[in-house]
């Protein structure tokens, strides 16, 4: 099925006037995960999404252990006092006897239980007098010990395909002795800018010329996702250099373009897009990022995003964000909106969903959000001095100060 096909299908579907919700929903009803895989040392499979199943074939830990520095006792002589003190169990060097009646075994954090004991009585609380030990009433059978697959058990899956990798996930798959993992290929994206007003970094601004930042704001936000990047400059507003653009980049798995998805932009951008593959412009019912393209040039998907700095990165992190995490075979729940009070009175329409750029505050015992200023798409400095998105429903217009409000903080968006 084609991509307009598989999206015109969706209830509520209008590329004139689509909601953010509805935006999300066609866009992941038309991706498929990738299937390639591949296997790297345990060291390097951080930031990587798993691509099996971690099946322990040893129990970690392997015996029962003491989980702190004490005395091993059988709990049945507690009422014995004093215990004879006949032995040190160490981590990693057991003791080598079985306790019998009365006796006891000193043992650290680590060591294994000695044959005969079933409890832990810590150091802290016993009196020893020479090789005898007197233990206080209160004690419980099988305190401070640690049993054998604990925490992990022989043949009980403890890691599925589709997880990102985190430092712990190393740490665990490693403490099965595990060396290499299957993980996914890496997601190969390729991104350019558009636009003959367009200037590089180091070059002297001509008239009506500005800087090209959105490229280095995209380098930034797919660089936190772990993916293959592949920058592919600035393409003039030119048909010929356009199509061998788009043509370089369909070899990839996605194509990020920024530029020329507005009304009243170079026509020819949309008409190229559309003569090299299956391509939809929306207006999304947004603000800011109102005008973006989704669709397919060759085996790589597209996401033609607006051209303002602030657009661009709100488009990213609403849409394209989790296409990618999608697209890559990660398991993920969408980031979660938090509450809080605004401190401020906030403007907005009702018929749109607004993401304005705010600041998360601690005031007292609340937590609360007000702005960063003005909140105009070309404005990146409001992007640089917030932390997080204020989220403001299609359906709801101005907050004044003292309502709840949602907010989607940054800290995590990688």
């Amino acid at each position: 099925m084609s991509i307009t096909q598989t999206v015109s299908c969706l209830d509520g579907y209008d590329p004139d006037a689509l909601r953010v919700d509805k935006a999300r929903e066609a866009i992941l009803a038309c991706l498929s995960p990738i299937t390639e895989s591949e296997k790297v040392a345990v060291r390097e499979a951080l930031g990587r999404v798993l691509a099996q199943e971690i099946v322990p074939q040893i129990n970690v830990p392997a015996h029962d252990n003491s989980a702190m520095d004490g005395y091993a006792v059988r709990f049945s002589d507690l009422q014995k006092n004093p215990l004879r003190e006949i032995g040190t169990a160490l981590a990693g060097k057991p003791f080598a006897g079985k306790l019998g009646v009365g006796e006891c075994v000193r043992i650290m954090t680590g060591a294994v239980i000695p044959q005969g004991a079933d409890t832990v009585v810590i150091q802290e609380v016993v009196k020893k007098e020479g090789d005898r030990v007197t233990i206080p009433p209160g004690q419980k059978k099988a305190q401070n010990v640690r049993y054998a697959g604990e925490d992990l058990a022989i043949g009980k899956a403890v890691l599925t395909g589709g997880k990102l990798l985190k430092p712990a996930d190393i740490g665990l798959i490693a403490s099965l002795g595990i060396g290499e993992v299957k993980v996914k290929r890496r997601l190969r994206v390729a991104f350019f800018a558009t636009g003959d007003e367009l200037a590089s970094i180091g070059e002297k601004l001509k008239e009506g010329e500005v800087y090209d930042s959105n490229r280095y704001t995209l380098h930034g936000m797919l660089a936190r996702l772990g993916v293959e990047i592949v920058d592919m400059g600035v393409v003039r507003d030119d048909r010929a250099a356009l199509e061998k653009a788009f043509l370089a980049a369909s070899k990839h798995d996605v194509i990020i373009t920024t530029g020329g998805v507005s009304v009243g932009e170079a026509d020819f951008i949309k008409e190229m897009m559309a003569k090299l593959g299956e391509v939809l412009f929306w207006k999304i019912a947004m603000r800011p990022g109102r005008p973006m393209a989704f669709g397919r040039i060759g085996n790589a998907f597209l996401f033609g995003l607006p051209g303002n700095p602030v657009a661009v990165m709100v488009t990213f992190y609403q849409f394209v964000r989790d296409a990618l995490v999608h697209l890559s075979g990660r398991n993920a729940d969408p980031f979660p909106l938090l509450s809080v009070e605004s401190a401020e009175n906030l403007r907005k329409v009702p018929g749109r969903t607004e993401y304005q750029r705010g600041v998360v505050f601690r005031e007292g015992n609340a937590w609360k959000v007000r702005t960063t200023g003005q909140q105009g798409s070309g404005v990146l400095r409001s992007m640089s001095e917030a932390n997080c998105f204020i989220v403001i429903e299609h359906e709801r217009g101005s907050v004044k100060a003292g309502e709840p409000v949602q907010v989607q903080l940054f800290e995590g968006l990688a």
